[in-house]
């Protein structure tokens, strides 16, 4: 073990961020706006807050202040799990035999299990002091919904969330553990609400998926009084609370004078790949530093090497803003895959930009690759990963075994999202050979590109 840089690099709660960091106020091709879908003009203010929390709406218009200060009362929480280490993976580097540095920032080591927390408790905190009741959501393996219940009874809120359906039924400890921090849980597609049976009427005996249950819990907000939605991902305002991973990540490697060549993350919304590479990113645009950044999608649901950049609903009911993304569709409902965090049919605005103007890249992932990722991870690490995050550890493998193949020593560094202990229904499968991976066809992917919006 090289004795220079310890197996994990701790910072110390006083280099918490202070500020989390808005990659767009360094973008020279901003993220287009969101559009309201009647007119086809920007969303106002105005129209935003009738949806989501004043603040959070500032946050989300907001594409040239370049640093936010993070409430005390937030930092106060980060402090019950973070700073979160920065591992080196001397083990999954013996096993490979590889010549290749790798590193993982691990967000797991919370209650949630994942990333998910870091956004929650903002948003929960924005609402509490707006004087709402509650808030509602979606959640697709889980994590988000456990994360905001958690937040929400932090803070005295109601939390009322909509799980995809298949993700309701492959993950009941998850849904329990909701429960068990006060939130209403709802399998999506509901007969609770208009959207809902519309969906279930157009496709009997669906699964659901993340758009589906993004309508049904914005329906659910904006028809309950003191009540506004929030979103676990995607959005601007998520991706700004998710750059404390980023932050973090930089600041334990500028420690010991690490560069990383490659940044690696799973990517379904965008909310933990664009929280971690933000800082890295900047410093690309600034023209500072040049880095690999390398975006993760399951095969089953590749939104950025399959779709089409364009405007879209976010949700599948079509009650949304329009957004400028990477889709596959609005209508596309993914097959029941166990990255259930994954199976959103659009990428974050922001993300979009940067694959478009070529500073990151990405790779679709079959499912079975990505478990015998975890497992191998999960045996020399000692760390059972999610099913989200393995797509990461299985692209920083194969980069990995390049590097073994070239002879070059790179330096990786990915994302290690969540911990996978209440997917063991999914290990299960791929312990028991009886997993399988879906691949949309060409002519599912453009049935739904094919109902995109006409926007100019």
């Amino acid at each position: 073990m090289d004795k220079k840089i310890p197996y994990k690099i701790y910072l110390s709660e006083e280099e918490i961020p202070r500020q989390w960091y808005n990659v767009r106020a360094d973008m020279k091709n901003k993220p287009a706006p969101l559009l309201n879908p009647a007119t086809l003009e920007p969303m106002s203010f105005q129209e935003l807050s009738g949806v989501f929390c004043d603040e959070l709406c500032r946050q989300e218009l907001d594409n040239d202040t370049p640093y936010f200060d993070i409430p005390q009362e937030i930092r106060d929480f980060y402090k019950m799990y973070r700073p979160s280490p920065l591992v080196r993976a001397y083990f999954l580097e013996k096993a490979l035999d590889t010549p290749a540095h790798i590193y993982y920032k691990f967000e797991g080591n919370n209650t949630s299990g994942s990333h998910k927390l870091n956004s929650a408790i903002a948003q929960a905190y924005y609402a509490k002091k707006q004087g709402l009741k509650g808030v509602t959501t979606e959640t697709g393996a889980g994590q988000w919904g456990t994360a905001l219940s958690m937040a929400c009874a932090y803070f005295g809120l109601d939390c009322k969330v909509f799980m995809v359906k298949c993700s309701y039924e492959q993950k009941p400890f998850r849904r329990e553990v909701m429960r068990t921090y006060g939130a209403s849980v709802t399998p999506s597609p509901s007969t609770s609400t208009a959207v809902g049976r519309k969906i279930l009427e157009e496709f009997p005996g669906t699964t659901g998926s993340l758009g589906c249950a993004i309508s049904e819990a914005v329906e659910t907000a904006v028809s309950s009084p003191g009540y506004r939605y929030v979103l676990g991902s995607v959005l601007n305002q998520v991706l700004l609370h998710q750059t404390v991973i980023g932050l973090e990540t930089k600041a334990a490697l500028d420690k010991y004078s690490i560069k990383p060549d490659i940044i690696i993350g799973c990517a379904g919304g965008g909310s933990n790949l664009g929280g971690l590479i933000s800082p890295f990113v900047g410093e690309m645009l600034r023209g500072e530093q040049q880095y690999r950044i390398i975006a993760v999608e399951p095969a089953s649901c590749p939104s950025f090497t399959r779709g089409k950049f364009a405007y879209d609903f976010a949700d599948t009911g079509m009650i949304c803003p329009l957004a400028k993304m990477y889709t596959l569709g609005s209508q596309f409902i993914p097959s029941s895959s166990h990255a259930g965090g994954l199976r959103f049919h659009g990428m974050s605005t922001i993300l979009s930009q940067l694959y478009h103007d070529g500073l990151m890249e990405a790779r679709a992932v079959e499912q079975t690759s990505v478990f015998e990722a975890a497992e191998l991870f999960a045996r020399v690490e000692g760390t059972l990963p999610a099913p989200e995050s393995s797509h990461a550890i299985r692209a920083a493998i194969d980069e990995a075994l390049l590097c073994k193949q070239t002879g070059e020593s790179k330096t990786i560094v990915f994302g290690l999202t969540g911990t996978g202990y209440f997917d063991l229904k999914a290990y299960e499968q791929f312990n028991d050979g009886v997993m399988s991976d879906t691949v949309p066809t060409d002519e599912m992917i453009g049935q739904s590109l094919s109902k995109l919006p006409k926007v100019d």
